[in-house]
């Protein structure tokens, strides 16, 4: 089991749920163009997420790309981003430091084969959502909106305000 990662993993379900907060309260119809980008961009990083839980599970995805054709609704991709975020951690939460740093060979959606350890994956779709999640943190700051406070800081210190008595 792996503590850092069990807590960047509650700071990305912590910031997707920011995210869709903030994508909530836009006018969905005056901001129609910029929330279907936002859409492409979140729904990219869920499937990838999906694809590397299948990765780590040793089953098949069934996708063939790393998006689908559909753009979901803002309600759906919610649910299945939190319920993916869910699963990320109910796996940390079962996975030692054995299983973690196996290597698992795998084959993306282009059809290239690869390996990474089971920790490295975990890694990828963390570090890769936040990139995906600042795109589209961009996007509001250009429609003057202040984006949600999607630092790995900011979670710590929310998440556990004890921290911020004990200053150094």
């Amino acid at each position: 089991m792996s503590t850092f990662l069990q807590k960047l993993y509650a700071y990305h379900a912590w910031a997707n749920h920011d995210l869709f907060d903030k994508l909530g309260a836009l006018d969905q119809e005056q901001h129609k163009t910029e929330l279907h980008t936002a859409l492409r961009l979140i729904n990219h990083y869920y499937v990838v997420a999906r694809i590397f839980a299948a990765h780590l599970t040793g089953s098949q995805h069934g996708y063939t790309s790393d998006n689908t054709d559909e753009t979901p609704t803002l309600g759906d991709l919610r649910a299945a981003v939190a319920s993916s975020d869910q699963w990320y951690l109910d796996y940390l939460r079962g996975s030692s430091s054995e299983t973690l740093a196996e290597a698992v060979p795998f084959t993306f959606t282009d059809g290239d084969k690869g390996y990474m350890t089971r920790e490295e994956m975990l890694t990828h779709v963390a570090l890769h959502g936040g990139y995906h999640r600042g795109e589209v943190g961009r996007m509001l700051w250009q429609l003057s909106v202040t984006p949600p406070w999607d630092t790995f800081a900011v979670y710590l210190h929310q998440s556990e305000p004890a921290r911020r008595r004990q200053g150094g």
